[in-house]
């Protein structure tokens, strides 16, 4: 079965002051897309580098995760280092994810240029950066789900089996 680990990266989320949005609406779009038997996990780590790669190598080497999908950590505000620690974790960038995310999202917010979403492969894990807004979380994975069951065949993850009418 494959394995989709969703980290939430916020400090307040993680302290427990702040309800966690973008986790579950990342959920919820998997849960309507996703056509094939899944396991889910779910995190919540703080902002930073270190915590941030420490879990992402935690859910890739350890727990087995076929796709690992953050939300938060990605504007420009100084603790926002989620792209910073996926680039210690990474062994391959793919910036098209980030490039089409970003074109998507600036046909609903002009502010979405200040976004640093990306994505990148390690071992047999591919993992996206997605933004912290739930409604910005829709537009980005509308945009770049439709080449993610490919891309995992390609690095001999986990097959995911999506409703590809969600996407016409």
């Amino acid at each position: 079965m494959t394995r989709i680990a969703i980290v939430t990266v916020s400090d307040r989320a993680s302290r427990g002051e702040y309800e966690d949005l973008g986790g579950p609406a990342v959920e919820r779009w998997l849960r309507r897309v996703v056509a094939s038997p899944c396991d889910f996990i779910r995190r919540i780590v703080p902002d930073g580098l270190e915590s941030v790669r420490d879990l992402l190598i935690e859910l890739c080497d350890q727990s087995g995760a076929d796709l690992i999908l953050t939300t938060g950590g990605t504007g420009p505000s100084p603790r926002d280092l989620t792209p910073e620690a996926m680039q210690q974790v990474i062994t391959k960038e793919l910036p098209g994810f980030g490039e089409l995310m970003r074109q998507a999202s600036l046909r609903q917010v002009r502010t979405a240029i200040l976004s640093r979403q990306t994505a990148g492969v390690r071992g047999s894990s591919l993992i996206i950066n997605l933004p912290g807004k739930p409604s910005s979380i829709d537009v980005c994975l509308n945009a770049v789900f439709p080449a993610v069951p490919y891309c995992l065949e390609l690095i001999g993850a986990g097959s995911i089996a999506a409703d590809t009418a969600m996407f016409e």
